[in-house]
């Protein structure tokens, strides 16, 4: 199981490629959303934007806090949100396997899948 730190970490990286995206690429797929990434082991839940300048306003709360409702959730074990960013997991299998659980209406979800 990865350590809450592991987990900001591995948010970082993800932040960082999207920054890595041709802009013109970013402006076209991206479009701002808040997104709330629930790890599913370590009883956290990380709300944030998503911006075309990757993840904004990260804060983090317990599961049973209230909190709006995000446009995206996202629920994921430690190891797995690690492994998605550091390249060691992919991503459209682990959506197909069912270790990543997304929860989307259907233009964010086609959106995504252009930036997996």
């Amino acid at each position: 199981m990865a350590t809450l730190e592991e987990c900001r970490a591995a948010i970082g990286k993800v932040s960082e490629r999207i920054t890595e995206i041709d802009p013109a690429d970013r402006r076209k797929h991206i479009v701002e959303r808040t997104v709330s990434l629930t790890v599913s082991d370590v009883d956290t839940v990380f709300d944030m934007r998503l911006t075309e300048d990757g993840m904004q306003d990260i804060t983090e709360r317990r599961p049973d806090e209230s909190a709006r409702r995000a446009e995206v959730g996202v629920t994921v074990s430690s190891d797995d949100l690690v492994a998605l960013a550091e390249d060691r997991l992919d991503a459209a299998k682990a959506l197909l396997g069912g270790r990543v659980k997304l929860d989307a209406n259907f233009g964010d979800l086609m959106r995504l899948r252009k930036l997996l």
